[in-house]
């Protein structure tokens, strides 16, 4: 008789959890947007991963605790795809620093649920982000073991992200380290188009200011040429 013991079956774990992205368009802009801009701030460090809408399961074996934030970022994590963002296959590194953007579905009580879940599994920062207006931040950090409110997210600046919070008269906006605002991919598409029209423009300029001085040199020549004949030095002119 085999003493071996059965080895357990494989977990599986699910890419979806079978719940929107988002419930309206401002709320899919803004997670789109966050995602997009913060994936450009570090897209040449191959050591930060950002995603959106992404399942994090952080115990191994356990595929009922999870939760799938609107942005995330992992620092000390390669770039790549994903379907899910298993901590115990990421060298046990969870997401330090975690975004949401409230919804009309949203309740408090889901949204503190979420709070306990990152600081339980070691989230640094979260932030909250209502879009409506009067639109405004919230966030927290990490002090000892647990997720801490911060007073006042108005110029804030996140310290692992580097990003500066803005929120004042109703309207919110965030901005990289270089100060640029996060604009949205029309506004990215738009700054695109007006920097490719100014290029064109300065390489308009510098062709015609080039014909120009090229014109000019001919001239210059001629007439050089024209005193030559003469029997006059165009050099003592």
């Amino acid at each position: 008789m085999s003493t071996l013991a059965k080895k357990p079956p494989a977990v599986f774990y699910p890419s979806w959890d079978g719940e929107r992205m988002a419930e309206n368009t401002l709320q899919f802009e803004w997670i789109v947007t966050i995602q997009g801009n913060l994936d450009l701030l570090f897209r040449d460090d191959p050591n930060v991963f950002v995603a959106g809408d992404h399942l994090i399961y952080p115990i191994d074996g356990d595929a009922d605790t999870r939760t799938a934030p609107d942005v995330y970022v992992a620092f000390g994590r390669p770039k790549g795809h994903r379907g899910s963002y298993k901590v115990f296959a990421e060298d046990g590194v969870f997401p330090q620093v975690i975004f949401e953007v409230w919804s009309p579905g949203n309740t408090a009580d889901r949204m503190e649920e979420k709070r306990r879940f990152y600081a339980k599994y070691g989230a640094e920062e979260y932030y909250v982000l209502f879009p409506d207006f009067p639109a405004y931040w919230h966030g927290w950090r990490r002090e000892g073991g647990d997720l801490v409110r911060l007073p006042e997210m108005n110029q804030f600046v996140s310290p692992r992200l580097g990003v500066r919070f803005e929120s004042a008269g109703g309207r919110v906006a965030a901005y990289l380290p270089s100060g640029e605002r996060f604009l949205s991919y029309v506004e990215r598409g738009v700054r695109s188009d007006e920097d490719r029209r100014r290029a064109e423009e300065e390489r308009t300029r510098a062709d015609a200011e080039r014909l120009k001085a090229d014109a000019e040199r001919v001239r210059a020549e001629r007439l050089a040429a024209r005193l030559r004949e003469l029997g006059v030095d165009p050099d003592a002119v």
